[in-house]
């Protein structure tokens, strides 16, 4: 009984804890149910694969990959040089470099690209039904087996932001994510897990214990950042509907 007492102690904690971050990312639950749909970027499933491929080198998501994205768009996709999956594997790599100088984002974007190119035409689908089902059948244990997750440069990070974007309720192990949860875990007196695979599976667990999804536990961490003395929610108000 103790243990169980215990246990119902922490969860409350963790609630109370959670929810005091969460009141200050009110726009998370909106634009984490975009993400759920398959839908970010205007459902462009293009520009979730780039958004990725550039996320993949840990600069400043919301300072340099975002902008670079819009960029991406802007000079090629609505000019219709690139409009599909196909289209990104068959670019040219100088006019991609023109937007993005590195080279190893580009052959991640063009392997994922081809990859998913390979499941359209397979399954019949269209380029973001075949980013869905991907998502829905790859798993996160023997990730690193699965067909996007042996390419080069594609680590456990990569991999989970792509599900996530797929429609897969889950989280990235990152840098600034386990520094975020760790401080809530240790408010709780919850004990942190041994690796990013355990990690996680306990945000994962925990997350409906708390009255959210684990994919909104993510975000939250990254949208309570401050720059410029304001958080990423209010000085990107504007912009998350957009991405």
């Amino acid at each position: 009984m103790p243990g169980i007492v215990d246990t119902n102690k922490k969860l409350s904690t963790l609630k109370q804890v959670v929810d005091s971050y969460m009141v200050r990312v009110p726009i998370v639950r909106e634009h984490c149910d975009r993400c759920l749909a398959g839908a970010r970027w205007h459902s462009n499933t293009v520009l979730m694969v780039v958004d990725a491929a550039f996320d993949s080198i840990g600069l400043n998501y919301f300072q340099s990959v975002v902008p670079k994205v819009e960029l991406f768009r802007h000079n090629l996709m609505e000019t219709s040089l690139i409009l599909t999956l196909s289209d990104l594997v068959s670019a040219d790599d100088n006019k991609l470099k023109e937007i993005w100088k590195n080279a190893r984002s580009w052959k991640v974007a063009k392997e994922i690209a081809a990859y998913l190119v390979s499941l359209k035409d397979t399954k019949r689908i269209d380029d973001r039904d075949a980013l869905i089902h991907w998502a829905k059948t790859a798993q996160l244990m023997g990730w690193e087996n699965d067909p996007i997750g042996k390419i080069n440069g594609v680590g456990i990070n990569t991999y989970q932001y792509l599900r996530m974007m797929g429609g897969v309720d889950t989280v990235m192990p990152d840098k600034i994510v386990k520094k975020v949860i760790y401080a809530i875990l240790d408010k709780a007196h919850i004990k942190h897990p041994e690796n990013d695979i355990d990690f996680v599976l306990l945000v994962e667990n925990l997350a409906p214990k708390t009255g959210y999804r684990a994919i909104e536990l993510c975000w939250m961490t990254w949208l309570i950042q401050s720059e410029a003395g304001l958080s990423r929610t209010e000085k990107y108000a504007a912009l998350l509907p957009n991405i």
